[in-house]
């Protein structure tokens, strides 16, 4: 090796490999997690609410708490809009952790369980839970818990291992720093869940604005998801709507 082929680089150690964000992982099992074979649909997604609980919810810190809240809340209201099945659990609810939300229990489509584990860490270890879900009969699972590195990420895990196709749902999930959210989306990504937020849900559940569902998902995501949505419907109509 001559000295302009040496250059640059130190005596006796080979040049490093160009950096990776730790973000930036190998898509895996393509072929089993196609949008255009596997989208969410009314008729293939049932949705799973875990521990978004009084006390629990007080340690997210990696975003917006009460965004968290109206997407719990607005994940639910979906399941009405299109008529998905919906089980929702908590973890302890008579001790610190706290109860269910009453915002979210409002929001409950009628008749949909909700089964209150005794100390179950993963909600799939709770017999009354896995045959909950079980039940639904929907391959397509959209979840979303409190906290994200624990009630989100064993359920998402428990459900890749059943043979679910997982959706977890970001940002109506929660955690206590932005390291563990991190490290809780590369876990779940190189299992082979989805990463996905609440209105990626709902659009993709919706596909078209002239089907049936339309006038709730716009009042979801005025009132919930997207509250700049009211405005700007609001802009909308007072321009006349299509006319001009």
């Amino acid at each position: 090796m001559n000295a302009h082929a040496t250059k640059g680089v130190a005596r006796g150690h080979p040049p490093r490999p160009p950096r990776r964000s730790i973000l930036l992982t190998e898509h895996r099992n393509m072929s089993d997690n196609s949008y255009l074979t596997d989208r969410l649909t009314p008729e293939n997604t049932g949705i799973l609410l875990v521990d978004h609980q009084t006390g629990l919810i007080l340690g997210v810190q990696d975003h917006d708490q009460n965004q968290v809240r109206r997407n719990a809340r607005a994940l639910a209201r979906t399941a009405k809009v299109f008529g998905l099945p919906v089980v929702a659990t908590t973890s302890a609810p008579q001790g610190p952790n706290g109860p269910l939300l009453p915002e979210l229990v409002a929001e409950l489509p009628a008749g949909a369980p909700v089964i209150h584990r005794s100390g179950e860490v993963d909600a799939f270890d709770d017999p009354a839970f896995e045959a909950a879900v079980r039940a639904m009969d929907r391959p397509n699972l959209v979840i979303a818990g409190v906290i994200t590195d624990v009630c989100l990420m064993f359920a998402s895990l428990s459900a890749l291992g059943r043979g679910y196709k997982v959706h977890s749902v970001l940002d109506a999930s929660g955690t206590t720093n932005q390291l563990a959210r991190e490290t809780s989306l590369l876990r779940l990504q190189n299992a082979g869940a989805t990463l996905n937020s609440t209105v990626g849900v709902i659009s993709e559940l919706l596909r078209d604005w002239k089907n049936p569902g339309g006038p709730g998902t716009a009042d979801i995501f005025s009132n919930l998801a997207m509250p700049f949505y009211g405005a700007v419907s609001a802009s909308h109509a007072a321009a006349g709507g299509n006319n001009g």
